[in-house]
């Protein structure tokens, strides 16, 4: 993932069975794509460099089954360590929330939490409403902003308006090695998996 052009986008069909992901940066580059497998109790999620899937670029994978605290591992095609991320327990019930590890850390380098919960919120209530529903995607755009211990915001994601699609924004304002870009656009494709039924 090297020349990477900011800011990023991140795509996902909303009613597609199998969950899919695709990152392209500001060329339209295509950087990384996912297709998450079917029927797994087991969380494996293979990321491929573009959408022929010939080439594997990372791995996730938790060890824990069904666990609402979950911690899924990042590593690359070589199996070395990337980092991990895991949700932050019942606090993510009505504002999401996850922590990032950078590799061997057992104390979060990142959190990354969401900014405006109004927008879930409203999203999930009108979301159920026949035919107003199909409209939630234009009308709230939730915030995921992914900040050090110090509160200083690395890097941050947000929901863009779509019909049938989620669309995201990724846009980096801080300084960042190349290992911690890779773990956090990891965390953020994998907080949009586990997401993406609350838009």
């Amino acid at each position: 993932m090297q020349g990477l052009q900011w800011p990023l986008k991140l795509s996902f069909k909303i009613l597609a069975l199998a969950s899919q992901a695709t990152v392209t940066d500001a060329n339209g580059r295509v950087v990384c794509y996912t297709k998450q497998k079917l029927f797994k109790f087991r969380e494996h999620v293979e990321i491929f460099t573009d959408d022929t899937r010939t080439t594997l670029l990372a791995e996730i994978k938790t060890k824990k089954i069904l666990d609402w605290s979950a911690r899924y591992h990042f590593t690359d095609a070589k199996n070395g360590d990337i980092g991990s991320v895991g949700r932050r327990g019942w606090r993510s019930m009505w504002r999401a929330h996850y922590e990032v590890f950078n590799p061997g850390d057992e104390t979060p380098d990142f959190s990354i939490r969401e900014e405006n919960a109004a927008a879930k919120f409203f999203d999930g209530i009108l979301g159920e409403i026949p035919i107003i529903g199909m409209l939630t995607g234009y009308l709230f755009h939730p915030r995921y902003a992914a900040t050090k211990s110090s509160g200083e915001v690395m890097m941050r994601m947000t929901k863009q308006a779509a019909f049938w699609e989620g669309k995201f924004i990724i846009e980096k304002p801080g300084e960042l090695t190349e290992r911690e870009e890779l773990n956090l656009i990891m965390s953020y494709l994998m907080m949009v998996l586990l997401e993406r039924k609350r838009g």
